[in-house]
Formats: structure tokens, sequence, C-alpha cells
């Protein structure tokens, strides 16, 4: 597929739009009504700070709703008003939080269902509006839709688009994207649908075994066969089809998941810089690698902002946000890394009495913690993923504070 010839018509369309649908003022009240908070402003205001009895709040200088998501949220809502009547599809979570999904169900906004592994499109009809999420998604998928008469409103992030661009770049000069991202992920499916050859990596680790494959390859002939299935079985379902490390890997260029954690994008970005500089020298190196530019400012200002909270006096940790959110979880390895007992939960409610709470671990299942909030006088580190509205950070605050309030008038008696 000429995805470039397909975007252009698309953008064309009088059935496609990529910007406000014209309600914006009346939207950006309703938001303000139902995402922001007054204590967030007021922490905010005090320096990120708030003690009240035995506990100290101590908030990340950047967290929550970015830019891109709030604007991925801002157009489903126009959405709704722009079609009152209309049977309206979402292609997948608009963001990664249970209560904004949960929101447009309300406003009886319908979610393709996975059937299989599949999305089941079957339900969509012709003249139904359907709404692309804030990561994006694949050109085959934006093209059955069109190919369906659906009006399409496309929410993806321009920082996710900007990593297509990127990728476009990588085909038009016959380079392999390597993408550093989740290959399961519907940014990083999104993202290699642009490509004609990729390999997705998750790691440095992985990606300093692609870099000693193409270091190394020519050294042992008789062995290349073995090394190379080792390769494809290790990178299963990680790369385009077709893909052969032999030849594919000898001009590459590097892209991400704008969700990863910026420090290791760099270091990959590097290494392979560095890889095909050593194979091919710098007069050649032009023609063998492509630079790139794509991380996200706001991941990277959350990052950032963890990494400065981490390294304050802090008791417990504790990381809002989805499950399945990539840039979450990334916040949460950064306080693990420096042995805080840390407490990832996607909704306030997860906070329970009795000084209970139910969370996720890192790469682990949910599980209830008892006793997480340490007894006396104790600061909490709080910070939230970029799908995260602030009423969501001030309503786990609160119960936090009537956790330790209880917890005193029971000492107390």
């Amino acid at each position: 597929m000429d995805t470039k010839a397909f975007k252009r018509s698309l953008n064309h369309s009088d059935k496609y739009f990529r910007n406000s649908l014209g309600h914006g003022k009346d939207v950006a009240e309703q938001m303000q009504t139902e995402y922001q908070s007054s204590l967030i402003q007021k922490i905010r205001d005090n320096n990120y700070v708030l003690t009240e009895g035995e506990v100290t709040i101590s908030l990340a200088k950047s967290f929550g709703f970015c830019w891109g998501v709030e604007r991925a949220v801002a157009m489903a809502y126009e959405t709704r008003q722009h079609f009152p009547t209309e049977r309206i599809w979402i292609t997948n979570e608009i963001i990664h939080n249970p209560g904004v999904n949960q929101r447009l169900r309300d406003m009886n906004v319908h979610f393709i269902e996975v059937v299989d592994g599949e999305k089941n499109f079957a339900v969509v009809g012709e003249g139904d509006v359907v709404i692309l999420p804030a990561f994006g998604a694949s050109v085959q998928e934006m093209k059955l839709l069109n190919d369906k008469g659906c009006t399409i409103v496309d929410t993806t992030c321009p920082w996710v688009s900007k990593v297509w661009n990127t990728v476009e770049k990588h085909k038009k000069k016959a380079h392999t994207s390597i993408i550093h991202g989740k290959y399961q992920h519907e940014e990083t499916v999104a993202t290699s649908s642009f490509a004609q050859t990729y390999l997705v990596v998750l790691n440095l680790d992985e990606a300093q075994y692609v870099a000693d494959y193409i270091l190394h390859k020519a050294e042992f002939p008789e062995a290349q066969q073995r090394r190379r299935d080792e390769f494809l079985t290790k990178f299963e379902q990680a790369y385009s089809e077709g893909f052969d490390p032999d030849q594919d890997l000898e001009r590459i260029g590097v892209a991400n998941q704008t969700t990863m954690l910026k420090g290791e994008t760099e270091a990959i970005g590097k290494l392979f810089e560095h890889t095909m500089l050593q194979k091919y020298g710098p007069q050649s190196l032009n023609d063998h690698f492509l630079a790139f530019n794509t991380i996200c400012d706001a991941t990277q200002e959350r990052q950032d902002a963890m990494f400065e909270l981490v390294d304050e006096t802090v008791d417990v940790m504790l990381v809002i946000g989805g499950y399945n959110s990539s840039n979450t979880t990334h916040l949460q390895e950064i306080a693990i890394e420096r042995n805080i007992p840390s407490y990832h939960i996607d909704a306030p409610e997860r906070i329970g009495p009795d000084n209970r709470i139910e969370h996720k671990p890192l790469h682990g299942e949910l599980t209830v913690t008892e006793d997480w909030l340490p007894a006396g006088p104790i600061t909490v580190g709080v910070t939230s993923g970029a799908s995260t509205p602030d009423r969501a950070v001030e309503a786990s605050i609160e119960r936090i504070f009537q956790l330790k309030q209880q917890a005193a008038l029971v000492m107390a008696d």
C-alpha cells in the first residue's frame, strides 16, 4: 500500500477530521468541571507540597494529562456534540484511563471489541463515526474504515504522527526501522504499519543483541544459519513479514514508541549509531544509519520530574494511571530502581479502608497490601501518567489523608 498516497486522499476527504470540530469552548468548560482539581492547583501553588496532619504529599512537578491526551479527549467530547444522533465508535481506548473511557461509554460512545485477538470491525457500518485514539491506528485500519464509508475523527497525538513521519523517511531510503517499543502495544502496531521493513526491540539488552549480530554475523559463516534462526525465534512477532536479519540490518533508522523511557531510547539510538560507524566507517555512516529525534516532550518532562521526586526523601510512592499505560509503568520503574516502596493504582478506589491498597506490582498481577502506609509522620510521593486527570489524583490524595486521620484517631483512643 502506498501509505503517503492514502494519507493524502484521506486528508482531502470531507469525512476525515484531524482538528477541532468547532465545539472547543463548550468542551473545555465540560472537561474543566469533570477533570480539573482545586486541591491539585493548591498543591502546585504551594511548590508541589502539602502537609495535613501526619502526611506530607510531595507531588511531581510534571504529571497527569499531557497536551496530546487532553486534545484527544476533547476531540472525543466534540465528536459526540457534533454528531448527536450518529453511532460513534472508538477503535480502542481513547487513552489508557478507565475513568475517562467509562465517561465516554456513559455518553453512548461504543468501543470496538477484540475477538480472538482481532478487532471486530464488522459491527461498524456505513455512515458510522469512528474515533481513532491518541496513540493512533494502523494504516490498514484507517483504510478499512475509509472503504466502509465511515466518518473518521483522528485524535492521534502529533508526537506519534512525528514518529510515523520518521518511519516514512526510513522507508523512502530503503532503511529498516528499528522501533524501541512493545511490539503488541497499540502505538507500536500503528507505527510499524507505516514501515516497509521493521524490527521492534523492547529494551537495551535486545538492542545490544541486534548490534552484536550486525557486527559479528560474518565472523562464523558455518554457524550463520543457526544464528539467523535464533535471531528470528528471539524476535518472533516483532518484525515485518519476510524480515531477513542478514539483509535488512545493513541500513537502519531508529524510531520509538513515545512512552518508552527517554534515557533508554537515547541509549539505543547511540548504540546503533556506534554500531554502524564501527561496521561501515564514518564516510559511509549516513548511507547506513538515519538519526532520529522523536522523543515526546511530555513523556520526557514526566520522567525528569519523577527522577527529581525520587531524589527527595519520600517514604512511599504512589503512581496513578492505567495498568496498560506504558508511560505510567515506566514512572513506576523509576521508583523501584531507587528501592522506594511503590504502589501503582489505576483509580482512587483502589485505596481502601483499614490501610489497604489494591495495586499492580511491576510485571505482576493485581495484589492487595495491608498496612501500606507506615505509622507516624510520613512523606508520600505522588505522580501520575499522562492519561490521568487531576481529579483522580485529588481523590487519591484525599483517601490517603483520611486513612492517616483514622489511624491517628485509633491511636488516640
